[in-house]
């Protein structure tokens, strides 16, 4: 399946959840959160169906309110997530899974973690970002990235102008919009997005989260510009963070701060490696880890009373 190939839950408040899924259908569970301003479509970026059917996993990647094709959840948090995702789990009859965060995405997952502790059996974070009240850790970031936590904490309207204003040039630029986005990565992200198949992705996570417009997506950016909600050192299942000693936009030092703020986390720092070059060059690697670990999820029948 593809993220072309969605597929929507209804949940109890009567949101629509959009989800992809990857990999084996009878494999161990992972949900996988996307990155901010991104979508279920990076899965088709990030994860290779031949690995996953090697390790035996199966990734459902859910598009958060009001981006892709989910509905917008007015006046949500970060710690609502987890409850979108338990329904979500118990729809699949997933009793227990892991849970993957990417870049934007892994408060999401830490958010899993913390409050699902019965369900969610391992977490791993790529390229990921530590919470806006550490000090120091906003002012680290390049500083687009800074403008945009700014923007959309501060001044929304203007946040959401802009990435209108991404959509279109996108729309109209074609190639020279995507040679002119991989000139402001650092190597080896830049000559990984002068690939046709990358750059597309990359530019495609972008547009499928503004699909309904760009609400949705400055909300998920706002989120994460301010206080999570949760507390990381609550976290208690084996965790694992992978980071790039080059992220342009990302820097190490939060990737260094969430593995010395989790309990039982193990880190792989790469010193070669970027934003994007982590997980399209050792997926494998990172996938394999849950694998390896020998974590015991299980499905959930349809009759077992938590699942109902």
């Amino acid at each position: 399946m593809s993220a072309a190939d969605y597929r929507e839950l209804r949940l109890r408040d009567g949101r629509t959840l959009a989800y992809a899924e990857y990999g084996r259908a009878d494999g161990q569970p992972i949900i996988y959160c996307h990155g901010s301003p991104s979508s279920r479509v990076e899965g088709d970026l990030f994860l290779h169906p031949a690995t996953l059917a090697d390790l035996g996993l199966r990734v459902i990647v859910p598009d958060r309110p009001g981006v892709g094709r989910s509905d917008f959840q007015p006046g949500r948090r970060i710690v609502d997530w987890p409850g979108d995702v338990e329904q979500l789990a118990d729809a699949l009859h997933l009793e227990s899974f892991a849970v993957i965060g990417e870049s934007g995405g892994s408060p999401y997952a830490n958010a899993c973690a913390a409050l699902m502790p019965r369900r969610v059996k391992a977490l791993g974070l790529i390229g990921c970002l530590a919470p806006p009240d550490v000090p120091g850790i906003v002012a680290a970031m390049a500083a687009p990235l800074r403008i945009m936590f700014r923007l959309a904490r501060y001044a929304p309207r203007l946040l959401r102008a802009l990435f209108n204003l991404n959509v279109r040039m996108m729309a109209k630029g074609g190639e020279k919009a995507g040679d002119r986005m991989a000139a402001s990565f650092p190597e080896p992200d830049r000559t990984l997005l002068r690939r046709p198949e990358i750059r597309d992705g990359f530019m495609n996570c972008f547009r499928e989260a503004c699909r309904q417009g760009p609400d949705g997506a400055v909300w998920d950016v706002g989120l994460l510009a301010r206080p999570w909600g949760f507390d990381l050192s609550t976290i208690a299942v084996p965790s694992h963070v992978w980071h790039g000693e080059h992220d342009g936009n990302v820097p190490v030092m939060h990737g260094r701060y969430l593995a010395s703020a989790i309990p039982n986390c193990r880190a792989t720092f790469y010193p070669d490696d970027a934003h994007l070059s982590v997980p399209l060059n050792h997926h494998r690697e990172i996938l394999g880890s849950f694998v390896a670990a020998g974590l015991q999820t299980r499905r959930a029948s349809p009759f077992d009373r938590d699942s109902l």
